[in-house]
């Protein structure tokens, strides 16, 4: 976690480098990192759901194919790596039932709709993801489409918290 002092500091690559970790979306990367300096966390934060929403769903579908699977085994020293891994607590905490079952529906839904399953994880139980998958896999396209959007927005707003201290 950097102070904002610390993030308003960074040279370029560098803030672009931090912000990856929160969303993959290079448009979105673009716009929060020029927009620095940031008065606080919460200028931030504001400015980065913003620009969340802005992102079309090809940007969306950008940050969504940086995501590992829910359950898949997430190594690396990265920020974004020891990010995914707490947030994914519940999953990697699964019983061998619970993990295949994820697997299963991790499977199934990749070929419905051609990328990970993607759920704001943290504070969720393995079941419940499972159940999750399972229950978005009768939404058509349109229907998915805007619930990765949310989750995905979940995630921002999650991890922008994490970026830097208050």
């Amino acid at each position: 976690m950097l102070s904002m002092e610390a993030f308003n500091s960074l040279e370029a690559d560098e803030a672009r480098a931090a912000l990856t970790a929160v969303c993959a979306a290079p448009a979105w990367i673009d716009a929060v990192a020029t927009g620095r300096p940031y008065a606080d966390a919460e200028a931030l934060r504001e400015a980065g759901l913003a620009a969340y929403d802005a992102l079309t769903p090809e940007q969306i579908r950008q940050a969504v194919d940086a995501h590992p699977a829910i359950g898949a085994k997430v190594g690396g020293d990265s920020v974004e790596s020891a990010w995914s891994r707490g947030e994914q607590r519940g999953a990697a905490s699964a019983d061998a039932d619970t993990a295949r079952a994820q697997a299963e529906a991790n499977a199934a839904y990749a070929e419905r709709f051609g990328h990970v399953f993607l759920i704001c994880a943290t504070g969720r139980s393995a079941a419940e993801m499972v159940a999750e998958a399972r229950r978005r896999l009768d939404n058509d396209p349109e229907t998915e489409a805007a619930e990765v959007a949310r989750e995905l927005r979940a995630i921002v707003a999650l991890r922008l918290r994490k970026l830097v201290s208050t």
